[in-house]
């Protein structure tokens, strides 16, 4: 319902229809909607009356005009008795309750979406087989269709169990330590999300020349083999495919599930992962993914590679603002960090203050740092189930803190390599150094700035602020709930006022927020960090995004581009894109940056409409609807009423990830694209051309000439 619009009886009962027949009578939306319809109003005697109407318009929904039937008979519908109390299947919570069990769900086009996690599942399991000894090798297939298949060659599933581990809760083999020491699964959940999630859903154990087989539909036993005798090799292989009504529109990027793929292979040297006929290994550990995350050319000293027992570490620093850090328990990726990467960052302070014996300030010792941090915990503690943040205070029952640990660690190994490599030493020194000059050439803009920028704040009228921000501390009640709700907080970067208007009477107010730019950006391309302070537009988004001193607070998971789909849009979006990669490069690298895609066409007619996002979907769409449709190309984001603008940010809304390529540099690719080699664009563009055809004009033009 538009924010401004006027708020009748008849309007109201029109909603209540509608949350009627979407099962939402009885939600907090419900509820939310009501208590905010009533807010409209005034105490004036005028808006008492209209009050009034409104509550008996709701009485009369509820309980006359639509047949309710109450739980014994009663007429009230919020009788709370033994009839209101449901126990759900295992199945039907996870779907009612995804979020709690895999994060957001997402289409996949960010690392973090629910696609993602379901894979990640699967193949914990066979990593920790791996990780005790059993199977060297994964086999992983992605189809076109989303299809995945995953095998390994561990000891596969006790075949009398192989039902139970996919689909009874609690259940599995990971409660006993001494049977997996440090796993990262100890809650027997995961493959049961995957499962339930999943339209179809196929397990298969091969122990010693016997097989078993169990196949599933979203979470249902549809087929049960008996054990039969077979020559496969010994192993657990599991099929399944993502349930699109709960994944709308998704869609593998390449790009995530190799990365996903290739920290596994860091984080177990010598184990070798297929996938899709490409073959994944890695002798050298998190060495190995420094090296792929950085460019050789760009760092200031060769990379530092450092080993103990349960923990390993690589550090280096490059020429990029931020800091750039990967941390791993178990195995698994900590996309949020926890306890081990905060002991790891004061840890690394404090250890480069003894070597120099100078007290640098933290942020100088850290600014340009690329790190990655691994360590093998013995019953890690997640803070949800998506296990991206760690909360373990100690490495195990009874054993050092984690801060001692890495302390401890460091304080002795990175001493102890950093006199035995004075050159290493030395460049380092020059690096922290000349963080320190450029930091205290900002304060003074600095702190001019954040002034502006905090009086700004108390009336910002480019953000549109939502409720629910990635940095909030999730309560103890209904946490899992509300930490979805922080995963799918969003920031749109809008172009003007009328884009920025479309959408915030759209958007979901929980968990998406506006923020509007006045007309073209400055392009930051060799700039240094001083403009951000400088221009008031740059220094009230770094703000709003909460990231002036790294990714740590960030308020917003996902940062969105939306402009229109023209020559300025693409322009204003290229500009944006630049001031991301040259300033928070760190942001982009960890898959909070997109671009949302609106569709180019309405064709319709009295029945039907149609949107749709290219020419070729265009044309579908006319052969669908049929003679004389309506045509209309949107222009700019302005032109789509609000009404419209809900279908594209909602659950099915499209996004393209900005990715970096392996082996790019940022600062090559901003020169050639954003700097004065004015010819060489000119030649590139001439290169890449595209001419795209009306194919509708042309069928026209070629009957008028027949």
């Amino acid at each position: 319902m538009d924010c401004d619009a006027t708020v009748t009886p008849e309007n109201l009962m029109l909603v209540l229809k509608v949350h009627f027949k979407t099962q939402f009578l009885l939600s907090n939306h419900f509820t939310s909607l009501i208590v905010y319809l009533l807010s409209r109003f005034t105490n004036t005697q005028k808006h008492c009356v209209q009050k009034n109407k409104i509550a008996r318009a709701i009485h009369s929904f509820t309980f006359a005009g639509f047949g309710i039937i109450m739980a014994n008979g009663k007429d009230n519908l919020f009788d709370y008795n033994e009839d209101s109390i449901r126990t759900l299947d295992w199945q039907e919570h996870i779907r009612l309750r995804p979020g709690m069990y895999i994060g957001k769900l997402g289409d996949g086009s960010s690392p973090d979406d629910g696609i993602y996690v379901l894979m990640k599942e699967v193949i914990d399991n066979c990593i920790d087989e791996h990780t005790m000894g059993y199977g060297r090798h994964v086999d992983i297939t992605v189809d076109k269709d989303g299809r995945v298949n995953i095998r390994d060659y561990g000891r596969g599933i006790p075949l009398g169990k192989v039902v139970d581990v996919v689909s009874k809760i609690n259940t599995g083999a990971k409660y006993d330590s001494k049977a997996f020491q440090k796993s990262v699964g100890l809650n027997g959940v995961g493959t049961k999300a995957v499962n339930a999630l999943s339209v179809f859903f196929k397990v298969a154990a091969y122990r010693e020349g016997k097989g078993k087989t169990a196949e599933f539909e979203r979470g249902i036993l549809k087929k049960e083999s008996k054990e039969e005798k077979t020559s496969e090799e010994n192993g657990t292989e599991v099929s399944f495919l993502p349930d699109e009504t709960v994944f709308k529109n998704f869609k593998y990027q390449t790009e995530y599930i190799e990365n996903q793929l290739w920290n596994y292979c860091f984080l177990n040297a010598g184990l070798v992962i297929n996938f899709n006929n490409k073959r994944y290994i890695s002798k050298n550990g998190l060495l190995d993914l420094l090296q792929r995350k950085t460019n050789a050319d760009e760092l200031c000293y060769p990379i530092i590679h450092l080993k103990g027992e349960d923990i390993e570490v690589a550090i280096s620093h490059n020429r990029d603002y931020g800091e750039d850090l990967y941390s791993f328990v178990n195995g698994q990726f900590t996309t949020q960090g926890g306890t081990h990467q905060q002991a790891f960052r004061e840890a690394y302070v404090k250890t480069i203050r003894d070597f120099y014996k100078k007290d640098y300030d933290t942020a100088d010792v850290r600014q340009s740092i690329v790190a990655a941090i691994s360590v093998r915990v013995q019953e890690p503690v997640f803070e949800s189930q998506t296990k991206t943040k760690l909360g373990s205070a100690n490495v195990y029952e009874g054993g050092p803190t984690m801060r001692n640990f890495i302390g401890d660690f460091l304080s002795k190994e990175l001493d102890n390599f950093l006199h035995k490599n004075p050159s290493v030493a030395d460049a380092l020194k020059k690096r922290i150094e000349q963080s320190e000059r450029e930091r205290k050439e900002l304060q003074g803009i600095k702190k001019l700035a954040n002034e502006r920028a905090k009086k700004a704040s108390l009336n910002n009228k480019k953000l549109r602020d939502c409720n629910v921000h990635f940095d909030d501390e999730p309560p103890s009640k209904n946490k899992d709930e509300y930490i979805e709700k922080m995963n799918n907080s969003t920031l749109f970067i809008t172009e003007g006022d009328s884009a920025s208007g479309s959408i915030t009477k759209s958007r979901n107010v929980d968990t998406q927020a506006v923020f509007s730019l006045r007309g073209k950006p400055l392009n930051c391309f060799s700039l240094t960090k001083k403009v951000v302070y400088e221009n008031e537009e740059f220094n009230l988004l770094q703000h709003a995004l909460n990231i002036e001193d790294g990714l740590d607070d960030l308020r917003y998971n996902q940062i969105i581009l939306a402009t229109d789909a023209d020559v300025d849009g693409m322009h204003i979006r290229l500009l944006m894109m630049t001031f991301f990669l040259q300033f928070f490069p760190d942001l982009v690298k960890r898959g909070h940056l997109h671009i949302l895609e609106t569709p180019l066409f309405r064709v319709r007619n009295k029945q039907e409409t149609v949107y749709c996002y290219d020419e070729k979907e265009k044309q579908e769409a006319i052969k669908k609807i049929g003679k004389n449709p309506e045509i209309t190309r949107f222009k700019g984001l302005g032109e789509i009423s609000p009404d419209e603008f809900g279908r594209f940010i909602g659950p099915g809304m499209r996004l393209q990830p900005v990715l970096l390529e392996q082996g790019d540099h940022i600062q090559k690719l901003l020169e050639y694209y954003m700097g004065k080699n004015t010819q060489q664009r000119q030649e590139f563009i001439i290169d890449n051309l595209r001419v795209e055809l009306d194919l509708v004009e042309e069928a026209s033009e070629a009957a008028v000439l027949n």
